[in-house]
């Protein structure tokens, strides 16, 4: 089972892989963890593409969240056997990302890159409202859905998800 995840910021991609990976028993690359080196600092587009190849090529089995659309993009949707998108309303992912934040302020999550501890600034939350959403990405994950018709899910909400995890089980 190959299963990728993309949607917006504060979607809960990061806690759905940790659950698939768990109930399917396969790996998880959070692609967090190689977007980022510590203090925030973008890693080196040309080592993250290679550290997927290596993931991908490494498991004949994975979970995988993130968008990234210039990391192996193409090639992860084509080999997965399932593409979920969470597309949760932008005031939705708002309060999420703020849920975790008080969650972990202070700490580095498990799906965060090391050295880059939990944050709420004005920067992500206008990527979280407004950059995030702008056309060139609603265009993106429209794309994805009509390039790949019997493998795309799209959750809109709390309620969606929990119903696909309970059916699932």
């Amino acid at each position: 089972m190959k299963i990728v995840i993309i949607g917006y910021s504060g979607s809960g991609k990061s806690t759905l892989a940790e659950n698939l990976a768990r109930y399917y028993s396969i790996p998880k690359l959070h692609m967090d963890t190689l977007q980022f080196q510590p203090g925030w600092i973008d890693s080196d587009r040309d080592w993250m593409e290679k550290e997927m190849r290596q993931f991908l090529s490494d498991h004949r089995d994975w979970v995988i969240d993130g968008n990234y659309s210039w990391c192996c993009y193409e090639e992860r949707m084509e080999q997965a056997d399932q593409i979920i998108f969470l597309n949760f309303s932008r005031w939705n992912c708002l309060f999420r990302a703020w849920k975790r934040y008080r969650r972990y302020k202070g700490r580095v999550r498990e799906s965060m890159a090391a050295g880059c501890p939990e944050r709420f600034d004005w920067e992500f939350i206008r990527w979280i409202l407004w950059d995030g959403r702008q056309a060139r990405q609603v265009t993106r994950y429209q794309t994805i859905g009509q390039n790949y018709p019997d493998k795309f899910l799209s959750l809109k909400n709390q309620k969606e998800l929990d119903e696909f995890l309970k059916n699932i089980q």
